[in-house]
Parts: C-alpha cells; sequence; structure tokens
C-alpha cells in the first residue's frame, strides 16, 4: 500500500490566491492525477508521513514562485477522501522546493520521479508513507 507517490505537471496554487476558480481547478487536478495512480478503492485510516517537493523552474530568480507553505494546503486538501480519509491523519509533514536550473544526483529514483523531470517542466513531487513510530523518535 505505502509509500505511495506521484507528479503533478504545472506551477501549483497557492490557497492564498484570489482567483478562487483557479484554486479549484488545481485542486481538481491534484485529486484526479492521485485518483489515477491510487492502487487502492478506498483511502486508509492510518497515520502518514507526507513529503511535497516543488520542483520550479527559475532560471533567472525566484520571484513568482509561490511559498511552500503556500501551496500544501490545496494538495492535502485535494487528497482528503481517496489517500486518506481526512489529513488529520498526517503526523509528519515535509515541504521542500528545488530549482529545475540546477544540478541533482539522485539514488535509488523512483519512476514517479523520472517522470517529473523527464516532463521538462515544472511539477510536484508528492511522496506518502508510513508514519514513523512517535515512541521510536528521539
Amino acid at each position: 500500500m505505502l509509500p505511495f507517490e506521484f507528479i503533478i505537471i504545472g506551477k501549483p496554487v497557492s490557497h492564498q490566491t484570489k482567483d478562487k476558480q483557479r484554486l479549484r481547478d488545481w485542486k481538481a487536478k491534484v485529486r484526479h492525477v492521485a485518483e489515477n495512480h491510487w492502487p487502492h478503492s478506498n483511502p486508509l485510516g492510518d497515520s502518514m508521513q507526507v513529503t511535497i517537493t516543488h520542483y520550479y523552474d527559475a532560471p533567472h530568480g525566484e520571484e513568482g514562485v509561490p511559498d511552500s507553505d503556500n501551496i500544501v494546503k490545496p494538495v492535502r486538501d485535494a487528497l482528503n477522501g481517496v489517500v486518506y480519509v481526512d489529513d488529520y491523519q498526517i503526523t509528519d509533514f515535509m515541504s521542500r522546493r528545488r530549482n529545475l536550473n540546477r544540478s541533482f544526483r539522485v539514488k535509488g529514483m523512483s519512476s514517479a520521479l523520472a517522470e517529473g523531470f523527464c516532463a521538462g517542466a515544472e511539477f510536484l513531487h508528492v511522496k506518502i508513507e508510513v508514519a514513523p513510530d512517535p515512541s521510536e523518535l528521539n
């Protein structure tokens, strides 16, 4: 079941956008991609760890690149009822940004991440795993 990962091609939409239709369209796109990749008929009820990495294209600076904390809420909301029952199940979360105009060395690249790099466009990589056991954390 887990880990589960997928990519969404395109520039993510911030939950703070004034264009609410664009935000609804983005959430629908994320949900649609997740549903097409999710191998189960029902969402899981377990605690989860989620990592969202925004691979953005900014060759001349980062103006116009949304803050990572503003792009994760629409993604987390879109996955409600698909991968997990509700995003309260996310006990561990990481959000990252990476400029596609840099070099990367990736060991053990997943097919989902390879698909994103081969797309030649900005994308989000979403990885969902079983949450670590809190009794084993330092």
